[in-house]
């Protein structure tokens, strides 16, 4: 279970959560929404452990453990995985070199033996035929020339190779068209299931319709002001957030 409570946090000296609490039990699948400011990218890099969000007070538990005293490799490490807005670009590194490499990272972490390049290529060839990802995306640099619709497929690879506990989509229908959408959607589904715990965060209720959440929670200057369920969204995507910022969660 994830569980944030009453989390506070400052980016460059400004405070942007600001007393945020949220409670995903395991095995659900929840969605945060908001306007643009409300902190939705300031609470994924924050649970992923990226540096420069400074936790000022408040506490990030993921099944009973503090995340907030460990690295990003230590949380990737615990099952804690993010899928990004915008994906890196890594010049000069193969994509199949990256995901050997990160993949074996974990392993070593957890105490499990490595993997071999063969081993590796064989499970990511397969991984890759389900979600439509050609080989020859695979031979190219990370992310280095791919469209928005290859780059997000790309990240839901990872997903699915690193099998994550904790998985964060941070407005992952970014820049995807319709047919895009609902293959990293059906992919997404797919991974759902009773030990893992995932985090839709995203604007617009379309991708919603395809990946339904348990609850959605609409987050609004730093804190959550509403929570509900499904239809929710429905509810947001016909009278915007304005009437709901100020009320009471």
């Amino acid at each position: 279970m994830l569980e944030i409570q009453d989390l506070h946090v400052r980016v460059d000296g400004k405070e942007i959560l600001k007393g945020l609490t949220l409670s995903v039990p395991t095995g659900e699948v929840h969605a945060v929404m908001g306007p643009n400011g409300s902190g939705k990218s300031t609470l994924s890099y924050t649970l992923a452990g990226r540096e420069g969000y400074e936790i000022v007070s408040g506490k990030i538990l993921f099944n009973g453990e503090d995340l907030a005293p460990l690295s990003s490799d230590a949380r990737a490490a615990r099952g804690v995985f993010l899928a990004m807005q915008y994906p890196v670009e890594i010049p000069g590194v193969t994509t199949i070199n990256f995901l050997k490499t990160a993949l074996n990272a974990q392993r070593r972490a957890r105490n499990e033996s490595e993997l071999d390049a063969l081993r590796v290529l064989k499970l990511v060839r397969e991984k890759a035929k389900a979600l439509n990802v050609p080989e020859e995306m695979l031979r190219r640099a990370l992310n280095v020339g791919f469209s928005g619709g290859e780059k997000k497929r790309l990240e839901v690879l990872q997903m699915s190779l690193f099998e994550p506990k904790l998985a964060v989509l941070d407005e992952t229908d970014s820049g995807l068209d319709i047919d895009a959408l609902r293959m990293i959607a059906e992919s997404v589904n797919a991974m759902r299931g009773p030990s893992r715990t995932m985090l839709v965060i995203t604007h617009y209720q379309r991708l919603l319709t395809y990946i339904v959440p348990n609850r959605i929670h609409v987050l609004a200057s730093g804190r959550i002001v509403k929570s509900g369920g499904p239809e929710l969204a429905l509810v947001l995507e016909e009278k915007g957030y304005e009437h709901l910022i100020g009320e009471p969660a």
